[in-house]
């Protein structure tokens, strides 16, 4: 929790409805479209007030119909709008992964950059007790797929900060909200609770560390660096001095701030609510091996999802997700 109250305390679907909000008022070609978007204001309020203030045009609720209406940003993003597609929870990519990674992933590429493709899937991921298909991250998935950038936003002030850049971003790029911060308030936050009413941008392919220390490095994104930054507080009534590092985006992913954090403390924790094999966290992890070396660090670990469905039950969902107690468990073995 902050020390001290946050000049302004709104709930984080909020900013991100402020971010989008500005970015539309200084740029007429965004648009936005999706389920629920318009008169809802998006399930989770992150696009409220939008169609009231832009009007149906640029604000369009659409059928149920994820392929069509992802087909549909294809066509604005060649015809020079920048969308801003909403795919109400990621788990629902399966429906227009076609779109996805065929077009909007590789148009531009293929075209030898004569068509741009500066277009923002929009969504949410995490787990909330929703059971297998409304519980996924998935930002694993994007970032195999080459041609677009993936942000997860830890904070307030990344979620408005990371959805400016990534809709004045001219390349996709996939911004992934966590369904468990979207209502959080300011006030709920220990790292980046006080937001600017004024546009700012948050640098894509930029980690940031959020608590210094020397002992062990944690890596993590999302939702899992409140749970890091709890832990670490644990930890330290311990004597283990923790840094926790918010990696923020997936593509491009900051292998150089990671690095430089390892070379100190020599102990690597990444921590990942995606799956645990063949994701980000095997891949950071070999990244700062290779450039550190063999001899650069002496502990490495990761905590990710077990290779299952999420299940329904909290209970069996605490179980297979990591979270604060599972970090702080997972870094005491490592100090020792």
């Amino acid at each position: 929790m902050t020390t001290s109250a946050p000049t302004r305390n709104l709930n984080v679907s909020s900013y991100i409805a402020e971010a989008i909000r500005l970015e539309m008022e200084a740029d007429d070609a965004i648009v936005v479209l999706g389920e629920d978007v318009g008169r809802q204001g998006g399930v989770f309020g992150s696009t409220r007030g939008l169609q009231k203030r832009f009007g149906d045009r640029r604000v369009l609720d659409t059928p149920i119909s994820e392929m069509a209406f992802t087909g549909m940003g294809v066509g604005l993003a060649m015809s020079g709008y920048r969308p801003m597609i909403e795919i109400m929870f990621v788990d629902f990519i399966g429906v227009c992964l076609e779109q996805v990674y065929n077009a909007i992933a590789k148009n531009r590429y293929m075209s030898g950059g004569n068509v741009a493709m500066p277009v923002v899937i929009k969504t949410a991921g995490g787990c909330i007790g929703s059971a297998a298909q409304h519980s996924q991250c998935l930002w694993g998935t994007f970032a195999h797929l080459p041609g677009m950038h993936v942000v997860a936003p830890s904070s307030p002030y990344d979620a408005k900060g990371l959805m400016a850049a990534a809709l004045q971003s001219d390349d996709p790029v996939v911004y992934i909200e966590h369904k468990a911060l979207l209502l959080s308030k300011s006030a709920d936050f220990a790292h980046g609770a006080e937001v600017p009413k004024e546009r700012y941008t948050v640098p894509i392919g930029e980690a940031a560390t959020v608590r210094d220390g020397g002992d062990v490095t944690i890596a993590t994104l999302s939702a899992n660096v409140r749970d890091a930054l709890r832990a670490a507080e644990e930890l330290s009534t311990e004597g283990i001095d923790v840094e926790v590092i918010d990696l923020r985006s997936v593509v491009p992913l900051d292998t150089a701030t990671v690095a430089a954090s390892v070379a100190r403390t020599r102990r690597l924790l990444v921590v990942d609510e995606d799956y645990l094999s063949f994701g980000l966290s095997g891949e950071l992890i070999t990244r700062v091996l290779e450039t550190l070396g063999p001899s650069g660090i002496e502990v490495v670990r990761r905590l990710g999802v077990a290779d299952v469905p999420i299940p329904a039950a909290r209970s069996l969902e605490e179980a297979v997700v990591p979270g604060a107690t599972a970090i702080a468990e997972a870094v005491r073995a490592m100090a020792s």
